[in-house]
């Protein structure tokens, strides 16, 4: 998602200079008008604002302070981590960037790649309602921000979207198959109900993959299961049962060692199948 992300800062006038562990996902936005560094160090000299678009907490802590990042920023200086990763990193990252005279805001989105091409992502901001605020032209290019509270907020809010989008994932590929079995095409059981109580763009994207079969990776489940394993960790922190999650979650576990972690997480689905053809006798 970081590359569309870029080209909309391009678009709206913005000069961005960009880094990557793999070069060749950096180069392949010199045409657009981007500036390629070849560290992560370098990328970010004399910006006044800097994007983190990366795997998890781990990779975001490796570029942020043992990649020099954070060393280089000039003060004042707002680091904005788009990335998903846990709350309790987010407050740390935050404490840390503080203590260099450094600003920062945990900035998850949704939306998925085709939001990041269209510029229509939802943007869950947490940290000071000032520095958001000054960032506004700079957010409006990538979608609608909301300050949804303090120093990892932001990611709260998007563990909480994950949970939504899992459970949906599950809940429409369950249908697909409910239907199915009672003698009616998916397909057609996806277009009766659209624009019903039940649409979602869950059922508008993934329910078109599950009826073309098509779980050619946007949000490979690997990193949903990631997503759902710090939602597991949360809910152990504020001491809530969450019996949809857990359910879901350890769905999504089964598929990934199962060999599904690359595929779309809406191959859920084919976790799902399997569990309802095994052979006679068998545990299902």
């Amino acid at each position: 998602m970081g590359a569309p992300m870029v080209r909309r800062l391009l678009a709206a006038g913005h000069r961005v200079a960009v880094w990557n562990r793999d070069l060749a996902k950096a180069q392949a936005l010199a045409s657009d008008g981007a500036e390629v560094a070849e560290t992560a160090a370098a990328a970010v000299a004399a910006c006044d604002i800097v994007f983190t678009m990366l795997t998890d907490g781990k990779a975001v802590e490796a570029v942020l302070f043992d990649g020099g990042v954070a060393e280089v920023l000039t003060k004042g200086a707002v680091v904005i981590d788009a990335s998903s990763i846990s709350p309790l990193i987010a407050r740390d990252h935050s404490a840390r960037l503080e203590a260099l005279g450094l600003r920062h805001v945990d900035a998850p989105v949704s939306g998925g790649v085709v939001g990041a091409e269209a510029g229509t992502l939802a943007i869950m901001a947490g940290g000071d309602a000032d520095v958001i605020d000054e960032l506004s032209d700079v957010f409006a290019a990538l979608g609608r921000v909301t300050h949804v509270g303090p120093s990892g907020a932001g990611q709260i809010c998007k563990l909480a979207n994950q949970q939504i989008v899992a459970i949906t994932i599950g809940a429409v590929a369950e249908a697909m198959m409910l239907v199915e079995a009672g003698g009616a095409s998916r397909e057609k059981f996806r277009d009766a109900i659209r624009g019903g109580f039940a649409e979602s763009r869950i059922l508008e994207l993934h329910g078109a993959r599950m009826v073309m079969r098509d779980f050619t990776p946007g949000g490979p489940s690997k990193l949903q299961l990631k997503d759902l394993n710090a939602v597991n960790e949360m809910t152990g922190l504020f001491s809530l049962d969450l019996p949809l999650t857990e359910q879901v979650r350890q769905a999504f576990s089964d598929f990934v060692a199962g060999g599904g972690g690359d595929m779309d997480h809406s191959a859920l689905l084919l976790h799902l199948e399997a569990m309802n053809t095994a052979p006679s006798g068998e545990e299902k």
